[in-house]
């Protein structure tokens, strides 16, 4: 239930930020699928922002604030260091070498250790814990529903021009050799009914799969 609290703070945040599309997850999401309830809440937090906090009835509410331009300026200062940073290295390079990688992950072992000593509170996982949880009632999907999608996915194949599909397959691998332009090659592919895991495949053979690589 603290999710919902959490994501109504930052869909409110968003607004106030002037944002042009707001998503608010469902306190389930992490878990599951969300819930048709959950899915609901999620919802009308969007809708309670939009018609009963009257935050909307101004085009920059928060207009004229120091400590807001004071937290604006450091953000871009902040980002515009990391994209220099990048820029001199390549972004490619950045990510072979692991660079990229191991921000994210220093980051989010800076994180782990603030909530560790407490520099950063979490409500109901590093303060305010509860004895008792009660466990979440999570969607859960029908296997039924997975065995139909199968059968779809064979009588797309059964009834598909298996041919011309292997042409344009076999037609995207070269292309993607030779450095060519992939989209109408990938469209046709899609017309001719061509999995998403053929063409994929189809790429595999030049591009591989990505490793992770990581630098200490």
């Amino acid at each position: 239930e603290n999710i919902i609290a959490r994501v109504t703070i930052q869909a409110l945040a968003a607004v106030l930020g002037g944002t042009q599309s707001l998503h608010t997850n469902s306190k389930d999401e992490a878990l599951a699928l969300p819930s048709d309830s959950s899915a609901i809440t999620a919802l009308r937090t969007q809708q309670i922002i939009a018609h009963e906090s009257g935050v909307v009835n101004s085009v920059d509410p928060l207009g004229g604030s120091y400590y807001l331009e004071w937290l604006t300026e450091e953000l871009e200062k902040q980002s515009w260091e990391l994209i220099r940073e990048i820029e001199k290295i390549g972004l490619i390079d950045a990510i072979s070498n692991g660079i990229i990688q191991n921000k994210i992950h220093d980051s989010a072992y800076q994180h782990e250790r603030m909530l560790e000593k407490k520099e950063r509170i979490i409500v109901g996982v590093n303060k305010f814990k509860q004895d008792k949880y009660t466990i979440p009632d999570l969607l859960k999907i029908d296997d039924e529903i997975a065995l139909q999608q199968i059968n779809r996915l064979n009588d797309v194949r059964k009834s598909r021009d298996q041919v011309r599909v292997d042409e344009i397959l076999d037609k995207l691998t070269k292309a993607a050799k030779n450095d060519e332009n992939l989209f109408p090659i990938v469209l046709n592919a899609v017309l001719a009914r061509a999995t998403l895991g053929e063409i994929t495949n189809s790429l595999i053979i030049v591009f591989s799969r990505y490793k992770p690589t990581f630098t200490i």
